[in-house]
């Protein structure tokens, strides 16, 4: 047995291999389960037994030295392939292009937003999508009988009518008066919902940035200018702005901001509907129940805010004019922003 032992090592010292399959089918013939390897030692129950600790030994050299070579035959096998690999590689022809994604235009709008409130000291704070009645509508000194609060306006959980989707950003400000003590000054970017069709104009989700401070002395003249330093900033150095009288029940006294049509410069197209003017966002004083409301004294502090859409926002900067190109993830679409990340 001892001559079988040593044929079969001078077999495997002879081995070669050309590549990786031709080295596993030599590891399959001499070290697999049904090997030679293995025959040896089934064969090795009828030695006799002066002869078993040498024989023994003998093969488990074999073993030790068969698995030994059959790696150092896969290592030079794996070299070959590499080197075939980078012969067959043409070092001078021009790199395949990998396109690269874009960003989504509500994102590159939101982060805009985002930054030129952060350069007047505003910081971002965030709530959840799924509100209570309190948080959402009155905290916000929404009439009980106000539109807002009707199934045709609002999605509401069945199982707990008192708990809904928001339907603006507001209730980011209610959590942050309720626990922040003035000076607050904050934006409330997010996703909002309202019980509407899908249409070009509409939309049952959108995106909301939402704006607050509160302070002591802080006047309407604050609030014009922080909307007259976003405006030209945001379109342009030349934008205008102008404020009408408006209602919305958290502030008062409360306007709509309009600005210069950025498409016609302000003397009038089918756009602005030939007004020169578009309009953009609501805004107002907090009024003083909102802030009782959150334990906040109207007597010592005052706050305005103010609420735009992203999409509004993004129509007037990219001149989209059908919301749902926003959410459909054309990707035609959104190519068209490549320059713009």
């Amino acid at each position: 047995m001892l001559d079988k032992i040593k044929a079969l090592h001078e077999e495997i010292q002879a081995l070669s291999a050309a590549n990786g399959e031709e080295v596993e089918a030599l590891r399959i013939k001499y070290l697999s389960k049904k090997g030679s390897i293995s025959q040896l030692m089934a064969d090795f129950r009828n030695v006799p037994a002066e002869q078993k600790r040498e024989i023994g030994q003998a093969i488990n050299e074999l073993k030790n030295y068969a698995t030994e070579r059959i790696n150092s035959l896969r290592q030079e096998a794996a070299t070959e392939d590499a080197m075939a690999m980078a012969a067959a590689l043409d070092l001078t022809r021009t790199p395949s292009p990998v396109p690269m994604g874009t960003r989504h235009p509500l994102s590159l709008v939101r982060e805009e937003i985002t930054s030129i409130f952060r350069r007047l000291g505003f910081s971002i704070a965030d709530g959840p999508e799924i509100e209570d009645d309190w948080h959402l509508f009155s905290a916000l000194n929404f009439a009980e009988d106000h539109p807002a609060r009707d199934m045709q306006d609002t999605f509401f959980i069945n199982s707990r009518p008192d708990v809904l989707l928001r339907t603006h950003t507001s209730s980011v400000q209610i959590r942050a008066m309720e626990h922040s003590e003035p000076p607050i000054r904050i934006i409330c970017p997010g996703r909002v919902y309202r019980n509407e069709a899908i249409s070009a104009r509409a939309h049952c989700f959108f995106h909301q940035v939402e704006a607050l401070y509160v302070d002591k002395n802080v006047t309407f003249a604050d609030l014009r200018q922080t909307l007259l330093y976003f405006a030209q900033e945001m379109f342009g150095s030349e934008t205008q702005i102008r404020l009408r009288p408006s209602y919305f029940p958290f502030t008062e006294p409360s306007a709509e901001m309009d600005i210069s049509c950025n498409l016609c410069g302000g003397k009038g197209c089918s756009f602005c509907k030939h007004t020169g003017w578009v309009e953009i966002l609501g805004c107002g004083m907090v009024d003083p129940n909102v802030l009782k409301a959150c334990g906040i004294d109207p007597e010592v502090y005052s706050g305005f805010a103010l609420g735009m859409g992203v999409e509004r926002i993004a129509n007037l900067k990219y001149r989209v004019n059908d919301l749902r190109l926003f959410s459909e993830n054309d990707v035609r679409f959104l190519d068209e922003f490549a320059a713009a990340r």
